[in-house]
Formats: structure tokens, sequence, C-alpha cells
């Protein structure tokens, strides 16, 4: 299982998600794989937020994903609300293993 580190970043009714951390078992990663990990960003294969969660379905309203051509990702995200409201933001992580862990954020836009 994951730990993930999620920063956000509030301006009115936008919001900034910052991945700032993530750890998956070292033992759990091939070490033909460890040796080439020199940031923890590079155990993430991909990551989605949905910016109005509703408690029920994960609805994918934003993601960044590595490829082959690009093995970079991004580590932010930002969204405006239109409404004022309370929101739950959830963040998603796949690793590089394929296991998901997700962050649960509560949002008070004013």
């Amino acid at each position: 299982m994951g730990a993930l580190s999620v920063e956000p970043k509030q301006n009115k009714r936008e919001l900034t998600v910052k991945l700032t951390d993530f750890l998956i078992p070292i033992d759990d990663v091939p070490e033909e794989a460890r040796k080439t990990i020199k940031h923890w960003s590079q155990m993430i294969d991909y990551w989605a937020v949905d910016w109005d969660f509703k408690n029920d379905t994960f609805h994918n309203q934003w993601q960044s994903y590595r490829t082959r051509k690009d093995p970079n990702i991004e580590l932010s995200a930002k969204f405006e609300y239109a409404d004022a409201g309370t929101y739950k933001v959830v963040v998603k992580v796949i690793d590089i293993l394929g296991n998901d862990t997700t962050k649960t954020l509560d949002i008070k836009v004013k």
C-alpha cells in the first residue's frame, strides 16, 4: 500500500493540488526498476483528480500519465470552481506496480 502526500493551495475559487511525496514498499519494486528510480515521482505511472467527488463513483476530471515517449508526469493540477460550496476532492495515484492509492481533501470554496 502506498503513502501519498498532497498539498492543496486555494486562491478564491481556484484550487491547485500538488503531489509532494509518494512512497510504496521498496521491497515490492523489482530490483532492476529500483536502480533506475532517482525521484519519488518515478514510482507513479498515472494520477487523476475528481474535483467534486460525490461518495460514489470516481470521475476522472483531470489526469497526467507517463508514456514511453514522455516519461515525465505533471506534479500539480488546477481547477476553478464555478460555485461556492464545500467540495470533496479525491486524488488517485496508480503506481508502477498497478496499485492505486487515494487521498481525499475537503475544500471550502467561498
